[in-house]
């Protein structure tokens, strides 16, 4: 485990959450890239060793200022604005503070006064971006193509993850619930499979505060009887989710609301093509005809309908995940967020 020295950091990236999210996601894969450019820690719960990280006393008794005069707070949610604010103005250190919103959808009066007091924005999308009444600026969000990449052999990957190494597998997932779409991606394939007894399917994800949804789609697959091949599997750990993307022959994207969406690109990284509704960044992410399909949201004969051509045509299938991880790589490669961020930090941290 890193702990460095919080009299060194310039940086400080907090993640005040314990349960897997996007944002989680994004902070444990950029703090390490960062780490290399520029001196940068994390502090939350149940960071993983491998980030570099201090802890809340060590934060608390920090001198005021950094190495080279204030210091950088970069925040993702709101409990991690108000951090900031306590930390400069009730315990006088000497923070810049930064604010990544990836919310589409107007902001709350807190959110809006929240990011009023802070001294630079920035959007992880166009469509975020509108939603933004204060000077900001686009840095989307990129992945780790290391980590998430195809199967070097899937059947053995399947045998190990306990999925038919022989079947069209079909994956959805994130959060089990209803704003997932997750209910919508249940009711397409169980009209899908129905005829086609070679495709499974798998939702994965957690159910904390919706255990009785997911009880509920428990109970239509199994009216269904497709319990065998349509599942609804726990949330694993985040280090495991690359070889569930690679286990894949299609991911399904179901949004109903959705901030940003890294899970398209983690699915078009392992060579995945994807079907995907047009809320979040989807539209600036997946090219639709080329490496997936878009549709819009709260559809279910229209995500029906555009699933099943990847489950009949294997040349439509073939054609879109041999583009997928191209279009990854050119695109979105985690390196080039990291780059661009710790260049915005450098910029602020040099201004008076």
């Amino acid at each position: 485990m890193t702990h460095p020295d919080p009299k060194t950091l310039d940086v400080i990236a907090p993640n005040l959450k314990r349960r897997l999210s996007g944002v989680t996601a994004t902070v444990h894969a950029l703090v390490p890239l960062q780490a290399k450019l520029i001196a940068i820690a994390a502090i939350g719960p149940a960071l993983p060793d491998h980030i570099p990280q201090i802890t809340l006393a060590r934060l608390l008794a920090m001198p005021r200022r950094g190495p080279s005069g204030p210091r950088l707070w970069h925040a993702r949610r709101n409990t991690e604005m108000i951090a900031g604010l306590a930390l400069k103005h009730l315990l006088r250190k000497r923070l810049k503070l930064l604010f990544t919103s990836a919310s589409q959808r107007h902001h709350s009066w807190l959110t809006k006064a929240l990011i009023a007091r802070m001294d630079h924005v920035v959007a992880v999308s166009g469509k975020s971006a509108a939603y933004l009444t204060v000077p900001h600026e686009v840095i989307r969000h990129g992945i780790d193509t290391d980590r998430f990449k195809p199967a070097e052999n899937r059947a053995a990957l399947r045998q190990r993850l306990g999925l038919d190494p022989n079947a069209l597998l079909v994956g959805c997932y994130g959060r089990i619930r209803a704003q997932k779409g997750t209910g919508d991606f249940t009711d397409a394939m169980i009209r899908l499979l129905r005829s086609r007894p070679e495709v499974h399917a798998i939702a994965m994800g957690g159910t904390v505060g919706h255990e009785g949804y997911a009880r509920e789609l428990q109970t239509r697959i199994d009216c269904a009887g497709l319990a065998s091949r349509l599942r609804l599997l726990p949330e694993v750990p985040v280090e495991d989710m690359p070889d569930w993307y690679a286990a894949l022959d299609l991911y399904v994207a179901p949004q109903r609301w959705e901030g940003f969406g890294l899970t398209v690109l983690e699915a078009m990284a392992a060579g995945v093509p994807v079907v995907a509704t047009r809320v979040g960044a989807f539209e600036e992410l997946v090219e639709d005809g080329t490496t997936g399909r878009l549709i819009p949201p709260n559809d279910i004969p229209a995500l029906a309908a555009a699933i099943e051509p990847f489950l009949d045509d294997t040349a439509l299938r073939t054609r879109m995940a041999e583009a997928a991880r191209p279009h990854v790589l050119e695109n979105f490669r985690i390196e080039g967020e990291a780059r661009a961020l710790v260049a915005l930090y450098r910029r602020l941290l040099a201004e008076p």
